[in-house]
């Protein structure tokens, strides 16, 4: 049974903030009150919240039949189908640790997570853009002496002996509840200064005020639909897309790939009220309700993930005509500050917000200047599923050193000035740079390499690397690429420039000067848009 590594210094149940509230319980009250209310919207697909709680009923029961029991992993990588919403609920309700996986995530990023998370079964689409994933599970559980169970959603064709069709499960009697709020109902993996990724481990008790918090920030209600072009399997859609949905009572509407044009379709159809995204998306509904000349359903769209520049905060209030605002946050504390309704454009768009309900923060640093901001509050996690990883990351009176250096005003607006952890944020995902270099070092062509962010107006940042070649060659892009394709990289980590250098900065001590680098390409890209005569339409 996975437990807590770092318990909350604070007794924050003493304190009345954490309510002890399972999260099934939200839906169970859903099924009840309103049964025959929109719960998911998939495309043509719609469950009602009665379809959705007999369907996680029978998963649960299901979980229970094949042996998976109070505080076991189960590892789901979907892309935002009906069926994640189904499974979530279902595992969740059985009393699982449910352990989201992007669908981006290939050989290297799984193997990892399977390896340290030990999950009783895994749930995978059988293809999804192109990729065969239960090709990739048949290789990665092949001579595991207990290999997972394996369960397939949309299968496309007979299956390898172990695994099992979503649809074909047989029905078992669901039992009620599993578990209590504190226990662990959350493994999340996230990529930092590491190489490999570091599993996050929430309770219910942290979710549950996380969504809470928001609800109270914003006034959310069962009127507010909840639009969810984020991943299900990223924290940022598990719960302010499947989470969100039930503790309001609103539906929530999936988009499993992204198109701007259909997306504003979506939203005008569904008429959504609330969003958390990331830059790349809040960029593209701009755009195409720029060009449509009206304003998006939305009330809220609450923007983080990455830099997000306050002259599109300030363009997408305009354009969208609701309240947008920039957020912070991270896997282990989700939402630290935001925008308030009612704020204007010097907060929303020129600082991250300000903290939202018990969260708090501090400055580690010289007075003045930019420091390290360190956070607690009810929703920071409870450690790393690894505890060797925690002494680092919390400060001796129960802070989380978020790697980040910021700045807090004297309206207590918090200010993201730029990062110590070495990460790189593309599209709203974390991508360790170190990874990505200790593959590319093993090249035959690569004598040194660092991988630093540049900046993106899309994607908020895009990786480029920097490699001094080895006996004087000259790797391409395309063939690094390739090289990391071959090592089972997901394809979003792979740097998106190449440059060649004589030799890379470094310190007395020999420590690469990153900063250097990532100034060094942004002015190239400065300079080569200013040659160009500015972006293309």
């Amino acid at each position: 049974m996975i437990r807590a590594t770092r318990p909350s210094p604070v007794d924050w149940v003493g304190a009345g903030v954490h309510e002890r509230r399972h999260s099934a319980a939200f839906l169970d009250q859903r099924a009840a009150a309103t049964p025959d209310g929109p719960a998911v919207v998939d495309g043509g697909r719609r469950l009602s919240w009665a379809e959705l709680h007999a369907g996680a009923a029978a998963f649960a029961g299901w979980l229970g039949s094949v042996g998976v029991v109070r505080g076991d992993v189960v590892t789901v990588q979907l892309p935002n189908w009906w069926e994640a919403a189904v499974i979530y609920q279902g595992l969740t309700r059985q009393g699982g640790v449910a352990n989201p996986v992007v669908p981006i995530y290939r050989e290297r990023e799984l193997a990892f997570i399977v390896d340290q998370a030990q999950p009783r079964v895994v749930v995978i689409p059988h293809r999804f853009r192109d990729f065969d994933y239960v090709a990739m599970l048949e290789t990665l559980v092949a001579g595991r002496p207990s290999p997972p169970t394996v369960v397939v959603v949309r299968p496309e064709g007979p299956l390898p002996a172990g695994f099992v069709a979503f649809d074909s499960l047989p029905p078992v009697r669901p039992g009620p509840p599993v578990g209590r709020a504190e226990d662990i109902c959350l493994l999340l993996y996230t990529s930092g200064t590491t190489a490999d990724p570091k599993g996050v481990l929430h309770s219910h008790d942290t979710v549950v005020y996380e969504v809470r918090s928001i609800v109270e920030r914003y006034g959310l209600g069962p009127g507010d639909s909840v639009f969810a072009p984020s991943p299900v399997t990223h924290i940022t859609g598990l719960l302010f897309g499947l989470l969100l949905s039930a503790v309001i009572g609103a539906p929530v509407v999936l988009v499993d790939r992204w198109d701007p044009a259909a997306a504003a379709d979506l939203l005008d159809a569904e008429a959504c009220r609330f969003t958390m995204a990331a830059t790349p998306f809040l960029h593209g509904l701009v755009e195409e309700y720029g060009r449509r000349g009206h304003p998006a359903p939305l009330r809220y769209f609450m923007c983080g993930g990455a830099d997000v520049p306050p002259a599109l905060v300030r363009r997408a209030t305009e354009v969208l005509g609701c309240h947008v605002t920039r957020t912070y946050g991270s896997s282990e504390f989700p939402t630290f500050c935001s925008g308030r309704p009612g704020d204007g454009p010097d907060i929303t768009a020129d600082t991250d917000g300000v903290p939202i309900g018990q969260a708090e923060g501090r400055i580690d640093g010289p007075p003045g200047g930019p420091g390290e901001l360190v956070v607690r509050g009810p929703d920071l996690f409870l450690g790393y599923l690894d505890p060797a990883l925690n002494a680092e990351a919390f400060t001796e009176d129960g802070y989380f050193r978020t790697g980040d250096l910021a700045t807090v005003d004297d309206r207590g607006a918090v200010t993201i000035r730029g990062r110590q952890k070495d990460i790189i944020i593309r599209g709203g995902e974390n991508v360790s740079a170190k990874e990505v270099e200790d593959l590319l070092f093993a090249h035959p062509l690569v004598a040194q390499v660092a991988v630093v962010a540049m900046p993106d107006p899309v994607l908020g940042e895009r990786g480029c690397a920097f490699v001094v070649p080895a006996d004087g060659s000259a790797p391409t892009l395309a063939a690094l690429t390739a090289y990391l394709e071959a090592q089972g990289l997901a394809r979003q980590k792979f740097p998106e420039r190449l440059e060649l250098v004589d030799q890379l900065p470094t310190t007395a001590s020999g420590k690469v000067q990153k900063f250097v680098l990532r100034q060094r390409v942004a002015a190239l890209l400065e300079a080569e848009l200013a040659g160009s005569g500015g972006p293309g339409v």
